[in-house]
């Protein structure tokens, strides 16, 4: 079965992809879902062309497509509410719930979670990106002295873009540091990682689905075979529960759940919101 969804915002649509998503993904198995996200539906013609586009769809398919609405604007969320989809209006189900315990009065301000009016918060998160970006791969170890966490394991493992993401949601400061094949005859930490071992979190993956995703960079090779992939994920294992590092298997886990069992576990202090 497919259904059509429509990610509908006065901004960026982050937030409505977000919520929404969380909600269709205890459907997915079931259900096909053909998303579309249409930012900036801030003026009256931009909601009646969201309007028409939704009835389009639900005339095309004979099905009421699914609308995810984070509109602010009760007037623009009015003319969306009157087209032929399922209308998930996030802001009209919770900010008159709101509103009813605060004794106050929504603003209606578009875009103010994700305004920058905190300029410290924005260039913390440049400088947690930047940070990231200079200690990729260990590529500079002497970013490790100032790192909150340093993210270390086998080669494409999810590291990178787990660091990444944390500078980018939280503002920490994630280093990484990978276990290449050269690496496995003689597997121990250097001095750099030894010194800094309280920071330390490791990364595993099934070695099949290493496999997968190394073959897709470098079919045929050495550095993709199963066989490979096996002993270094085994070693790097061991490594991690001979100097008592903690872990986890980042199989089956998205970036986002990666990255908010590192915060828990590590007990980082969130930098940004």
């Amino acid at each position: 079965m497919k259904r059509h969804v429509f990610y509908i915002s006065d901004r960026t649509g982050i937030t409505a992809e977000t919520l929404g998503g969380a909600l269709l993904s205890q459907f997915e198995d079931d259900v096909e879902f053909i998303e579309k996200t249409i930012p900036f539906v801030d003026s009256v013609e931009k909601a009646e062309d969201v309007r028409e586009r939704i009835d389009a769809v639900a005339k095309e398919t004979n099905t009421r497509p699914i609308v995810f609405d984070t509109i602010v604007n009760p007037e623009l969320r009015a003319i969306v509410r009157q087209s032929s989809g399922l209308i998930m209006d996030f802001f009209h189900t919770f900010i008159g719930p709101l509103e009813k315990e605060l004794g106050v009065s929504s603003s209606f301000r578009v875009g103010k979670h994700h305004a920058m009016d905190d300029k410290g918060d924005y260039d913390h998160r440049i400088e947690a990106v930047n940070f990231a970006l200079n200690s990729d791969d260990g590529r500079s170890m002497r970013y490790f002295d100032d790192a909150e966490v340093i993210l270390i394991g086998v080669s494409r493992c999810g590291k990178t873009p787990t660091c990444l993401y944390m500078a980018m949601q939280f503002g920490v400061y994630a280093a990484n540091y990978p276990f290449t094949a050269d690496d496995m005859d003689k597997l121990r930490l250097p001095s750099e990682l030894k010194r800094n071992q309280h920071k330390l979190f490791g990364l595993t993956i099934d070695p099949q689905r290493l496999h997968e995703i190394r073959t897709q960079r470098r079919r045929g090779s050495q550095y993709a075979s199963l066989q490979q992939c096996r002993r270094e994920v085994i070693l790097v294992e061991q490594l991690f529960r001979k100097e008592n590092i903690p872990f986890i298997d980042t199989t089956s886990k998205s970036i986002e759940e990666i990255a908010t069992i590192i915060m828990d576990k590590c007990q980082l202090e969130r930098r940004i919101f």
